[in-house]
């Protein structure tokens, strides 16, 4: 029987992390897909497992080079568990890392370590050593310092991290970010997309387009810079093109939700009643959450049935 595999935004789903963040993981050979299915990169279970380490690590501040060094050979030597990972643990010292499942743990090696004592390893992981990312300075000689120590995959996190966080000139500073990411990098694609998004917000619209252009050039089955490319069709009023955009998101995100609305909203403008309702109605099933636009895409469907 062929082992089961996960698309990117499969994975995305199980691991509860943006698919644009897997992507980057995987193109800067921090962590990703080994296998591949027609054509197209896929996680292995063995893969998804190193994803999950790679999260959990990085979530608590420590760098990209210690986190690759710790899970190096994971995905090829970590036994078979037939387990959901939802109860899996990543535990790490800053040295070594350790898979805890169901009451046992595995070294990077895959052999079982020991069978008992889980609380305590969990207890001490939890409490001691750990380590938070440093904030970013706008500049002067420490922001410069900052420059040389950081990766572009730290430059890139801590720009998300900004976004996320808002505040005071948060896009400013993200945008700063994406940049140095880039300097260190140029081929980072979902760095350019982000740029995009904050030149979006700021009202630059020829930037923005550039910069989503810049990203699939790169990485041309990157769902999130061909969206954001539709839209920007959309708002400038050629629907057409937009459809034909947002299908191509659809051919490599089938699920994505947001493309199953905004490619209905194009259709209804095109006079296309019964694939807009139907493409409302996978939104629907896709995002089962009680918000505004679920109201809205309910709306727009009465008045197609009308």
């Amino acid at each position: 029987m062929q082992e089961a595999t996960y698309t990117y935004q499969g994975a995305a789903k199980i691991l509860d992390i943006s698919e644009s963040k897997l992507r980057y993981w995987a193109q800067v050979g921090f962590v990703g897909p080994s296998e591949r299915r027609a054509g197209k990169p896929v996680y292995s279970f063995q893969d998804l497992v190193s994803v999950k380490a790679a999260k959990e690590l990085t979530d608590r501040g420590f760098k990209a080079g210690e986190i690759r060094k710790a899970i190096d050979g994971v995905r090829s030597t970590l036994p078979h568990l037939d387990r959901p990972l939802d109860r899996m643990r990543v535990a790490f010292d800053g040295t070594k890392l350790v898979v805890v499942d169901a009451g046992s743990a595995y070294e990077a090696t895959g052999q079982k370590v020991f069978d008992f004592g889980l609380g305590e390893l969990a207890n001490r992981v939890s409490s001691g050593g750990e380590r938070r990312p440093v904030a970013v300075t706008d500049s002067g000689p420490a922001h410069a310092a900052m420059a040389k120590m950081r990766s572009s995959y730290d430059w890139f996190v801590e720009g998300t991290r900004i976004e996320t966080a808002g505040g005071a000139d948060a896009d400013g500073r993200a945008e700063q970010c994406y940049k140095e990411a880039i300097a260190l990098d140029p081929g980072l694609a979902a760095a350019r997309t982000n740029l995009g998004s904050v030149a979006y917000r700021r009202g630059d619209i020829p930037a923005a387009r550039e910069a989503f252009a810049a990203a699939l050039a790169l990485d041309p089955d990157q769902p999130e810079a061909r969206f954001n490319l539709a839209n920007l069709e959309l708002e400038a009023g050629d629907p057409e093109l937009a459809v034909a955009e947002f299908r191509r998101v659809l051919q490599t995100a089938p699920d994505f939700a947001d493309a199953h609305y905004n490619l209905a909203v194009a259709l209804e403008r095109l006079g296309g009643r019964s694939q807009a309702r139907a493409h409302l109605e996978r939104y629907l099933a896709l995002d089962t959450a009680a918000t505004d636009w679920a109201d809205e895409a309910r709306s727009l469907i009465a008045r197609l049935d009308a």
